[in-house]
């Protein structure tokens, strides 16, 4: 059974820095990608960030220059960096799952433009509140 539980959400000041981290456990990817998408109040969820096996990296632009993903695979872990924050940024946030298969969504980067279509396995989310 796959599970993806993210952690490291909560309520801080704009201009602040949080990092959120989503341990992954169950699944049999040999190559995978991870990304995560937030969603606020009211809005469609939406892609922030994306990650591959061979630690290729894509990123929405509301993300990019602020948030940094990386990963460790001993820990089966992938992290969200999220820096100069802003209240825009308040959301739930979810880490999900896919091949890393170029002919993807997520294998080719483009799921970071997109409400995540294509994503296998989904976590069920960690809040971010940024205050002004």
């Amino acid at each position: 059974q796959v599970q993806l539980v993210e952690s490291g959400g909560g309520s801080v000041q704009a201009g602040g820095s949080l990092r959120l981290s989503c341990s992954a456990s169950g699944h049999t990817y040999t190559n995978f990608c991870m990304g995560w998408f937030r969603q606020a109040p009211g809005k469609e969820r939406e892609g922030v960030a994306t990650i591959l096996s061979d630690d290729s990296t894509s990123y929405a632009d509301s993300a990019k220059g602020r948030f940094t993903i990386s990963k460790d695979n001993a820990k089966k872990t992938v992290y969200l960096q999220m820096d100069s924050l802003k209240p825009e940024d308040s959301a739930m946030y979810y880490c999900a799952l896919a091949s890393d298969d170029p002919n993807t969504p997520c294998g080719d980067g483009s799921v970071v433009d997109s409400t995540g279509y294509g994503m296998d396995y989904w976590g069920k989310g960690t809040l971010v509140t940024i205050s002004s």
